[in-house]
């Protein structure tokens, strides 16, 4: 394997402010819903719009005139949307508020496709291209989620490759954790305990208001259909909190689900990630630019990695993206403060701090995808924001969000608090 590039040499270089650094200075996101929860009469253009709008509405109120074109490009992050979300994430964005000059780009890079975002950005940043733009995702697998992301239209010849491999990229992901569970000797009762512990903490978190700071309230409406005499009728509510937590979880609750992927997998419901519906959006500026506008950087993206795996166990992929992004940028495990992995399927998870050798304490404070969800093309960015305000509020500095890839890779991203 090709060596990466060392960009920066040492945990000091990446603690230091220069002009030119990529800096974010709003990281949004809606509560997550569960599977034909509490977004299933809404559309995934409308939380999309909702939460561009409110990054608009928080660079306004810090006195950005958004009006003028500075958000030069807005690039989306969506896995499933129809026409891969170009022309309703584009429609989004206008009915957000944001100007006709500022630019859209879809970005499908399966569940780190909003983490891709912010990297895209961020190096249209780098490069000089632009000087600010807005890296955002979301899904609405209640809507979107009907072929459960295996394509149904392909190639039948290409489908029968002599590539194992790219006959696998086709493999359903239980089946992929599956796969981990099995080459790498995680029993059921250890993916339930993992999915216990993640329930436990999203709790914790959710009622001490940690969760709160990266959330931005959504009204949102349920519709009734017509029944004998009853008309139709849609009420409104707003929401603010993760749907998908349940503090009731315990190993005796989870120990009772059936497998969910093969009669005698060790794999369930329970011990996976939530099917979610969701959006996040992340705003990235160069610092000298943020300067002059008067918005205080969250935190400065330092970059970020990404590696190919087997497809068939797709979801080791953080085990080795995260070397990768330590060895560009001259650090160790033992630099990094937090570390927000996806939890994809609990399987994969354990693999991936074991093959790492991590602090279980550092890693998902505040719950991951088992408890809070999964809403593919958002979750990248829900990683960050997550990562963001823990850091901040512990006095933290470094931190590292990684998550797999349908297909096989892994994708990690440094970044620094502010």
């Amino acid at each position: 394997m090709v060596q990466p590039t060392v960009v920066c040499r040492s945990l000091s270089n990446i603690l230091k402010k220069n002009a030119n650094d990529v800096v974010i200075v709003t990281s949004l996101r809606t509560p997550i819903a569960k599977f034909r929860g509490a977004y299933k009469d809404m559309y995934p253009e409308e939380l999309l719009s909702h939460v561009l709008k409110s990054t608009r509405e928080k660079l306004e109120a810090q006195g950005v005139d958004v009006q003028s074109g500075v958000v030069e490009d807005i690039h989306v992050g969506t896995v499933l949307m129809e026409l891969g979300g170009a022309k309703s994430g584009r429609l989004a964005s206008l009915d957000a508020g944001f100007p006709i000059v500022s630019g859209f780009k879809a970005v499908n890079r399966q569940c780190a496709s909003s983490l891709q975002s912010v990297t895209d950005i961020a190096q249209s940043i780098q490069s000089g291209m632009i000087d600010m733009g807005v890296a955002a995702g979301v899904e609405h697998m209640t809507r979107d989620y009907g072929t459960r992301a295996i394509p149904v239209n392909i190639s039948p010849f290409i489908k029968k490759s002599e590539s194992q491999d790219a006959q696998d990229c086709l493999m359903p992901m239980g089946m992929t954790s599956e796969n981990v569970a099995a080459e790498y000797g995680y029993s059921r009762q250890q993916q339930d305990e993992f999915a216990c512990a993640s329930h436990a903490k999203a709790k914790v978190a959710q009622d001490a208001g940690y969760l709160a700071e990266e959330i931005v309230p959504i009204k949102v409406r349920s519709v009734t259909p017509a029944e004998g005499d009853k008309p139709e009728s849609t009420e409104t509510k707003t929401i603010s909190k993760d749907e998908g937590i349940r503090p009731q979880t315990t190993l005796e609750s989870l120990a009772k689900l059936k497998p969910a992927f093969k009669a005698d997998g060790t794999g369930t419901a329970g011990n996976s990630s939530q099917i979610s519906d969701g959006a996040s959006a992340l705003t990235l500026v160069r610092r000298d630019v943020a300067e002059k506008l008067g918005l205080k950087p969250l935190a400065k993206w330092v970059g970020s990695a990404v590696i190919g795996v087997p497809p068939r166990i797709m979801g080791v992929g953080p085990a080795y993206a995260v070397p990768n992004l330590f060895e560009r940028f001259g650090i160790t495990k033992d630099d990094v403060d937090i570390f927000e992995l996806n939890e994809a399927f609990a399987s994969q998870s354990l693999m991936v701090i074991e093959k790492l050798g991590l602090d279980i304490k550092k890693v998902n404070p505040k719950g991951g995808a088992i408890a809070l969800g999964h809403p593919l093309g958002a979750t990248g960015g829900r990683l960050l924001s997550s990562l963001i305000y823990e850091l901040r509020r512990t006095d933290k500095k470094v931190g590292v969000a990684t998550l797999c890839m349908g297909t096989g890779a892994g994708k990690a991203t440094l970044i620094v608090a502010e």
